[in-house]
């Protein structure tokens, strides 16, 4: 699985402490990741929130992405955010018992973690945990497991009412503000890692547009 990492401005000095937590543990699962930044709070590459939508959507749509682990101060904001775009499921996740509900009831394919909010003494030691119950079995499996069928049944209706309620990515890219969409492509892990692992064509070619 190609995980991808993507911080905001308010919480990118949090950067190397939720990579190191993540790669920690799933990249023992044969995981990968890829850190598309922020890496500092100054980096000349300043995304907002809404900008870590976008490049989430992006990632996960083209297949540059097979999950997104991302956040803000609270995480509502970039929770929100990326699940505004279609092929985007992302939970609010604070602790490693949402993480774990999230994955096997919601089947989704993001998260956003409140990386102010009680992120403190252990934080680190969190980030851990809840990466752990995230990927520690296979998705979508269902919690409780005598509830496996009805809650797999209504992941799929969510799927379907998805796909009638967003119109293509690709449309909705080009009818934003372009200076918005260039700017969740800024940061040099998007170049470093973006046109090697995308892999639907259409989506390339608009992101290079907008991007000229």
């Amino acid at each position: 699985m190609k995980i991808a990492l993507i911080n905001e401005n308010s919480q990118a000095a949090k950067n190397s402490v939720v990579e190191a937590a993540l790669k920690k543990v799933v990249e023992p699962m044969g995981h990968q990741v890829f850190n598309y930044g922020m890496y500092a709070a100054d980096d000349e590459a300043q995304l907002t929130y809404v900008q870590v939508g976008i490049l989430a959507a992006v990632l996960l749509n083209s297949g540059a992405a097979d999950y997104v682990i991302t956040g803000c101060g609270t995480g509502e904001g970039a929770m929100l955010a990326c699940n505004t775009f279609p092929g985007v499921i992302c939970g609010h996740v604070e602790d490693a018992l949402d993480a774990y509900t999230f994955a096997q009831i919601n089947d989704g394919n993001a998260i956003a973690l409140p990386f102010a909010k009680g992120f403190g003494w252990g934080g680190d030691l969190n980030l851990e945990y809840i990466f752990e119950k995230l990927y520690c079995e296979e998705s979508g499996q269902g919690y409780p497991r005598e509830r496996a069928v009805p809650e797999q049944r209504n992941k799929r209706i969510l799927d379907d009412v998805k796909k009638v309620a967003y119109r293509d990515l690709a449309s909705i890219l080009k009818d934003m503000d372009q200076e918005l969409v260039k700017g969740a492509f800024a940061t040099r892990g998007f170049d470093e890692f973006f046109w090697d692992n995308c892999q639907d064509e259409e989506l390339k070619n608009v992101v290079k547009e907008i991007r000229k």
